[in-house]
């Protein structure tokens, strides 16, 4: 695997429900096609020049020297930590960048910091052995092995994903799921509630839409499905005892409800 070398790592977020992140390795091998808004970026400002450049991922060799630096730094301000936000810290194929988010995130742990995850990778069953403030989590948009290999092309199967979320749950973890970025009907037609039912375990539920994607903008409806959605996963977690997180431009102002709280 090739590296780089980071001259910083902890960064305060702008991501609505993140505190501090650490993004330890530039590109991601999971090559997400919904687009990817991280690959969008990275591209943009020049980190990267093509898809195929972006999912061979490089590590930030020096992640855990930086870390040592700037733990004391900014300690007193963290509330808690995500790994990550502009790649995967247990992406498939690449070990390395799994070993070091744990070492991550017990360095953070030994100094009470909490850490959060989200992967389309295989939560390691070592997570379980850590500290039990931080939340581990997943992303599931579909439970559909098709669409996956067509948006998520070389991300790991769902099953397996929620297998190793249950696993972690059944330890006594914190666990989540991102049910972002979910597809419109006219992408891919599935019952919300099949998706709902398989992480019915969980601690917490974060839904949101898609963007940045034109065949969205062509389903005439997209204003009101995701409106029921989102009411239906906040009716279905409040019944349930689920925490939960609707992210924002995902519920229309003013826009009309029906049926939103039907099963």
């Amino acid at each position: 695997m090739e590296s780089i070398k980071r001259k910083s790592l902890l960064y305060k977020t702008g991501v609505e429900y993140g505190d501090y992140t650490i993004n330890h390795a530039l590109g991601c091998s999971h090559g997400c096609k919904y687009p990817c808004y991280a690959f969008l970026m990275a591209k943009r400002f020049g980190r990267v020049k093509s898809y195929e450049e972006w999912i061979q991922p490089k590590i930030a060799i020096n992640a855990l020297e930086i870390l040592e630096k700037e733990i004391p730094k900014f300690k007193d301000d963290i509330k808690e930590v995500h790994l990550c936000f502009t790649t995967d810290p247990f992406m498939l194929g690449y070990d390395e960048v799994s070993e070091m988010s744990i070492e991550i995130i017990k360095k953070l742990n030994e100094t009470g910091i909490k850490c959060t995850t989200l992967t389309k990778g295989i939560l390691p069953n070592e997570l379980a052995e850590l500290n039990t403030v931080n939340e581990f989590g997943i992303t599931l948009v579909s439970l559909d092995e098709s669409y996956r290999e067509e948006y998520e092309p070389y991300a790991s199967p769902y099953i397996d994903r929620i297998e190793s979320l249950k696993y972690l749950h059944d330890k006594g973890v914190k666990t989540w799921v991102s049910i972002e970025p979910y597809p419109t009907p006219n992408i891919i037609e599935q019952n919300y509630d099949d998706i709902l039912d398989s992480i019915s375990f969980v601690d917490k539920i974060i839904f949101g839409r898609t963007n940045y994607n034109k065949i969205i903008s062509e389903y005439k409806n997209q204003k009101q499905f995701y409106n029921e959605l989102a009411y239906k996963t906040i009716d279905y977690c409040t019944k349930n005892n689920i925490d939960y997180h609707i992210k924002e431009k995902t519920i229309t102002e003013n826009m009309p409800i029906k049926n939103s709280l039907s099963a």
